[in-house]
């Protein structure tokens, strides 16, 4: 794969304003690609994920990854550009599978770059890749180093409890490797009080992934209470009923522990 970006926009003219403005914000330069299709055989559409180098200039904590779909019209000779900021690459494909790109062809990176440490990893970028809309972004930060880290404050659509979901993505550079990690929490609050004090491991969510990650070794016994009171919990919200009562069924439920606190 070339990592030197190439719109192949030689001979096309914009379709509108928001095109023109939007090829205006780049410089070929910054941008060096890290996963890209391009339709065949007549090229109408281009998906490319790349990493914009001059982000890092920027103000800090920016998003540094650009998901960047091109519609030509090839009887017109003109094009439409739309692009999206993300913190993480599979959020950035998962913007370009939204917008008609084969997941298939957008999903490999390239060699030169970091590589998954773990399965864990892959499960959890393939899960926000294939999410759909199911995540809305509420917040992110990135870091190049000191230390090397993204994350992503996210409201899950799907969960009924512990909708606030954090997405910390962690690289490490004397491997060439980085991990991806999903957490937990109640609300909102809670998520940044973690992700200020980082005083307990990222609180995973349940069920927990098995194995279990090695950071998290030292932590399966807390883990495994967690988990049982929280199946508890869900068992005492089946209604009760006595024999012969046809009336409305009363519900006792069992308050889940907080994510963070240690057991």
């Amino acid at each position: 794969m070339n990592t030197e970006l190439d719109f192949r926009l030689d001979n096309f003219e914009p379709a509108d304003a928001a095109s023109a403005h939007a090829e205006q914000q780049f410089w070929a330069g910054d941008l060096t690609v890290l996963a890209e299709h391009h339709t065949t055989p007549d090229g109408s559409h281009s998906f490319v994920v790349a990493h914009d180098g001059s982000a890092t200039w920027g103000v800090p904590g920016e998003p540094q990854i650009r998901a960047i779909k091109v519609t030509r019209d090839l009887h017109q000779n003109t094009f439409t550009f739309e692009s999206t900021r993300h913190c993480t690459v599979s959020l950035a494909q998962n913007w370009l599978i939204e917008r008609g790109c084969p997941p298939e062809q957008i999903t490999r990176v390239g060699d030169d770059f970091m590589k998954p440490a773990d399965a864990l990893t892959t499960r959890v970028e393939q899960q926000l890749r294939t999410s759909g809309t199911r995540y809305e972004v509420l917040d992110s930060h990135s870091s190049d180093y000191d230390p090397c880290e993204t994350w992503t404050l996210t409201r899950d659509s799907r969960a009924v409890e512990e909708p606030i979901r954090v997405f910390l993505e962690e690289g490490d550079h004397q491997t060439h490797t980085y991990t991806m990690r999903e957490g937990a929490f109640f609300d909102e609050a809670s998520a940044r009080q973690w992700l200020d004090a980082r005083d307990v491991p990222l609180p995973l969510p349940l069920p927990l992934p098995l194995p279990l990650p090695p950071e998290y070794r030292g932590e399966a016994g807390a883990l495994r209470t967690r988990a049982a009171l929280a199946r508890s919990a869900d068992t005492s919200t089946i209604p009760k009923t006595s024999p012969g009562d046809h009336g409305t069924p009363t519900t006792s439920a069992v308050q889940r522990p907080s994510p963070r606190r240690s057991m």
